[in-house]
């Protein structure tokens, strides 16, 4: 089931680049780029063209990784591949029971910020869930679980689009699984989205098939699937 309401999620780095992340973003003409302390995704429209592909070089610089995250633009051919992996976008669709109480103290659920970056680098270099920089945080609000103060779980908001905001870094410490986090956390976030008039949406592997049934038994259902890619500018 697709929403015509979410044609904004067919470009997500550069709607939310051009939108309410345009105070961190870099730009040289129809290109554009985070902050590199808060992101490695970079972003030209689809139909781009030699043009295009020169400003982002100017932007980035020779030899440098253009992130293109879910870009379906094919860069010049001697722009050489790092990587692709191939995933899906998934939308919440109302249905799924996540747990709405939100942050708190009897929750277990804390909001985190510039204090807790040495700690969410540590959690994050621990369980991989994706690109996370020191600054990555500023992208939106990051929630946490503790256990006898060491943070063990976490989630955030990533890329907001018009009308939708993206949760990611959802990623639990290994001696912590098991015990629910990522779904308290996941709810907590989808009730600070909904409670903002917007819609929750979220990108994972599809290799990570543990998170795709998490994420559907959350209430969240495949819009589409993309491919995500890197490439090292020669």
């Amino acid at each position: 089931m697709v929403n015509r309401d979410a044609v904004a999620l067919d470009d997500p780095v550069g709607e939310s680049l051009r939108g309410r992340h345009a105070h961190l973003a870099r730009r040289i003409g129809a290109a554009a780029t985070y902050l590199p302390e808060v992101s490695t995704f970079a972003a030209v429209p689809a139909e781009a063209g030699p043009r295009e592909w020169a400003e982002l070089v100017r932007l980035l610089g020779p030899g440098e990784l253009a992130d293109m995250f879910s870009c379906p633009a094919t860069p010049p051919s001697d722009w050489e591949p790092v990587f692709s992996l191939e995933g899906r976008q998934m939308i919440r669709t109302g249905s799924g029971r996540p747990d709405h109480r939100g942050a708190g103290p009897d929750t277990g659920v804390v909001e985190l910020g510039a204090q807790d970056v040495p700690e969410m680098l540590d959690l994050v270099e621990r369980t991989r869930p994706g690109p996370f920089r020191p600054r990555t945080h500023e992208l939106g609000t990051y929630l946490g679980i503790r256990d006898n103060g060491t943070l063990v779980a976490m989630a955030g908001e990533r890329l907001r689009p018009p009308g939708w905001t993206e949760i990611s870094a959802v990623c639990t410490a290994p001696e912590a699984r098991g015990q629910g986090h990522a779904a308290r956390l996941v709810g907590a976030l989808v009730a600070r989205i909904l409670a903002r008039d917007e819609r929750p949406f979220l990108h994972v592997a599809e290799a990570n098939t543990g998170a795709v049934a998490l994420y559907e038994r959350l209430g969240f259902e495949t819009r589409k699937p993309v491919t995500f890619r890197g490439f090292r500018i020669p």
